[in-house]
């Protein structure tokens, strides 16, 4: 079994009860060297050069992809080889993939940054700044087991309020024990781990504050990994009165899920993950566990992400498309 971890705390992690490949097919190595065809990936690695973590400063430092069987080891990222090896660029966003990367919000509202002042709510319209789309980070230092990205840029919301920003981004291995730690469980047998923090921050770096009143911004950290049709997505929630802690899932952004996609129960919400259908869903700061995961049965791949979640803040961003 192999299993994934990481931080932004985000903590991700994948486990599998048996070494295979993953459902996309491709392998670790074969995922870098297409990679180094078309930009300069950094691969992270423990001592034993089993645990590895590809990550590529052109697109942001995103996590492209990790594996915990070296190079010929299971895949588990998802890349979009064909967008990348066109090499174009595309109009609204550039869906190269990758396990973690970087993105920041709102993105719809009165304080939107994917929409200029003035636009409608609707994807034509929609686009996603360049800064955590096309544009490299600088890499600031790196070790074998870890590597620092920074950036400086600005952005305009939709409401006209003018954000200089600086972004430090950190993505490390963890050793295996420390893994198990923070999962609260004591190490299983049989399993083979790739654990790795994602830790970003993002400073003011212009002359006035930020305020809620002109409208804030928010990390955003996306993963993509590869889609099975035995793959499900598992969403631990508080259970209690919607009077209390408000609705258990938010599914209509793209429209409702429908319901053979989306299982929601007391506790817990299910959400298929086969790759044939665009969808999202969002859980509120009162129902949040600040843990989720999905498993891929037929590879017995088992991913988990863990993130920081400040006790008794409860203001969060929402992301509908539309004013609020």
């Amino acid at each position: 079994m192999s299993l994934k971890l990481l931080t932004t705390a985000i903590v991700t992690i994948t486990a599998m009860t048996s070494i295979s490949k993953s459902s996309a097919g491709a392998d670790f190595g074969d995922d870098v060297a297409f990679l180094k065809k078309h930009t300069d990936p950094i691969v992270l690695s423990d001592k034993a050069g089993q645990a590895k973590v590809a990550l590529v400063p052109a697109w942001q430092g995103r996590v492209m992809t990790s594996t915990t069987n070296g190079d010929a080891g299971p895949s588990f990222g998802w890349i979009n080889r064909e967008l990348i090896a066109s090499k174009k660029i595309l109009p609204h966003m550039n869906a190269f993939g990758g396990e973690d990367r970087f993105w920041m919000g709102p993105e719809g509202g009165q304080f939107s940054i994917f929409f200029e002042k003035g636009k409608k709510f609707v994807f034509d319209d929609w686009q996603t700044p360049a800064i955590f789309d096309t544009e490299p980070f600088k890499v600031l230092r790196k070790a074998d087991d870890k590597a620092v990205f920074g950036a400086e840029f600005s952005l305009t919301n939709y409401s006209g309020t003018v954000f200089n920003v600086g972004v430090e981004r950190e993505v490390r291995l963890l050793a295996p024990e420390t893994a198990w730690e923070k999962l609260g469980v004591k190490a299983a047998k049989d399993v083979s781990l790739v654990a790795y923090v994602s830790d970003n921050k993002i400073t003011n770096k212009g002359k006035e504050p930020w305020k809620k009143e002109t409208g804030l911004l928010s990390v955003w950290i996306l993963g993509m990994f590869n889609p099975s049709p035995s793959t499900t997505i598992v969403v631990p929630i508080k259970a209690g009165p919607e009077s209390e802690l408000g609705k258990k899932v938010t599914s209509d952004y793209f429209g409702e899920v429908p319901p053979d996609r989306l299982v929601v129960r007391d506790d817990v919400v299910f959400l298929r993950a086969d790759g044939q259908y665009r969808s999202k869903i969002g859980i509120g700061p009162k129902r949040s566990r600040a843990i989720l995961g999905s498993y891929d049965a037929d590879s017995r791949v088992l991913t988990i992400v863990q993130f920081n979640q400040p006790k008794g803040v409860t203001d969060y961003v929402n992301s509908l498309w539309k004013l609020q």
